[in-house]
């Protein structure tokens, strides 16, 4: 059963080796703990207030929790100038003021049981072969009790510096000797609780990635665990803007999808990610994220044509719907660059893999009428419409060098072709025409 703990002392005359003690007892008191914060001491006393009744949470086999009896708190006293921990309810505060000289304990900790335990593991390998069972049995015992000791002191080092490469390593490494299944789980936990203070650290969800090719064919858990890792994606990026580790990580859950819902996971993913993405269009790292799933989906129709793979016309409507939505993203949130970089994107896949004879006109005619939307300025004291000028006029200049016997022609001879050369010269981009009559005239 969980209550508050606070742990209180003079902060200048404490050892830090007993400052690691505390922080390694904490966390061997609460396996569970899924979020910690660095925290000033003036604010200890307010978390120490008014203290709720806490729920009380047991681990079952795939290493997520469930609820159990409701418990009252234990009352606890502050004194906030000295405070060095906060625990309650799964939640880990550690003082500012603490900081360095916990660092330094943790790694000197680690650093010495890691030699210690390098060193016993060399001399398990060169021992001779006519040692006595006696004798073997006890250099594994203390080899066992060393691995023990770098998982504690690594596990307290990540929390305070996430990107400490040496320390996840060598839980790979210890893990990976191992082949438990609840380590794997303890491993998710902690990159978890990391994820929760850091939640860019490329080192934690690499781990997570690592963890789940270790796991995948050896657990019936596999399809849970990917699910719980999407939804802990969806509240980190709330949390966490332009977080692209995050959304990356997302997007490679799906290779880890059954072929058997590969396809419609996928469009499931497209679909509860588009509210999100017209909330926050500024975050191109939805949008590459969104980009992604869609070349995955033109992928699957190549590999599994007649198993779960959408149809080219099937495909050629989902990026109608997605370009469509592109369209009214610009005019909705004017000089957004992510929204012109994305149909960037949706052009290319079009060019590419979707087109097909006796289109090209209907889609030359829809970006022109875009474009044209775009280079009206109601008022030129607004940046945002400059903006949209500027990134609607390089966008139909890339477009036109991309398909210059057909958009490059049809811009050539519209109205719209002396405008774009006084849009890219008020915007000091007039190598780009220079480069677009380059093209055209080939």
């Amino acid at each position: 059963m969980l209550g508050l703990h606070v742990s209180t002392m003079n902060v200048a005359a404490v050892d830090p080796s007993n400052l690691l003690i505390q922080l390694e007892g904490i966390l061997e008191s609460d396996p569970f703990i899924d979020e910690v914060g660095f925290i000033h001491p003036t604010q200890f006393a307010f978390l120490s207030e008014d203290v709720p009744s806490s729920t009380s949470l047991s681990p079952v086999a795939d290493g997520s929790l469930l609820e159990d009896d409701t418990i009252k708190s234990e009352p606890a006293v502050c004194n906030s100038s000295n405070t060095c921990f906060w625990h309650h309810e799964h939640k880990l505060g550690i003082s500012t003021l603490v900081l360095a000289q916990l660092y330094r304990a943790a790694k000197d900790a680690f650093m010495d049981s890691h030699r210690q335990c390098r060193m016993l593991s060399s001399s398990q390998c060169k021992k001779d072969e006519k040692l006595d069972e006696i004798a073997s049995v006890c250099s594994t015992s203390f080899l066992n009790i060393a691995e023990i000791e770098v998982m504690r002191h690594s596990k307290a080092l990540l929390l305070l510096s996430s990107d400490f490469g040496t320390a996840w390593n060598f839980r790979k490494l210890i893990v990976s000797k191992k082949q438990l299944f609840p380590m794997f789980m303890d491993e998710l936990l902690l990159s978890a609780l990391v994820l929760s203070y850091s939640p860019k650290s490329e080192r934690a969800w690499s781990h997570r990635r690592w963890v789940i090719k270790m796991i995948a064919g050896k657990s019936a858990n596999l399809p849970e665990i990917v699910e719980r890792e999407s939804e802990l994606v969806k509240k980190i990026v709330e949390n966490s803007k332009m977080n692209y580790r995050a959304w990356n990580h997302r997007c490679w859950l799906v290779s880890y999808m059954s072929d058997s819902q590969v396809s419609l996971k996928v469009l499931l993913e497209l679909h509860s990610s588009r509210d999100w993405a017209a909330l926050h269009v500024a975050d191109n790292s939805c949008f590459h994220f969104r980009a992604r799933l869609l070349v995955q989906m033109i992928e699957n129709s190549r590999h599994y044509k007649d198993f779960n793979g959408l149809s080219n016309e099937e495909l050629q409507k989902l990026w109608k719907e997605e370009l469509d939505w592109d369209a009214m993203l610009i005019r909705l949130y004017v000089g957004r660059e992510s929204l012109w970089l994305h149909r960037r994107f949706l052009s290319l896949i079009w060019m590419k893999h979707l087109a097909v004879d006796g289109q090209s006109n209907m889609f030359v005619k829809d970006e022109l009428k875009l474009f044209q939307s775009c280079t009206i300025i109601p008022d030129n004291e607004y940046g945002e419409y400059q903006a949209q000028t500027t990134f609607s006029a390089t966008y139909i200049t890339w477009l036109a060098k991309q398909m210059p016997e057909s958009f490059g022609v049809v811009l050539k001879e519209s109205s719209q072709f002396e405008a774009l050369k006084l849009l890219l010269d008020q915007a000091e981009k007039s190598f780009l025409w220079d480069s677009l009559n380059a093209s055209t005239q080939q």
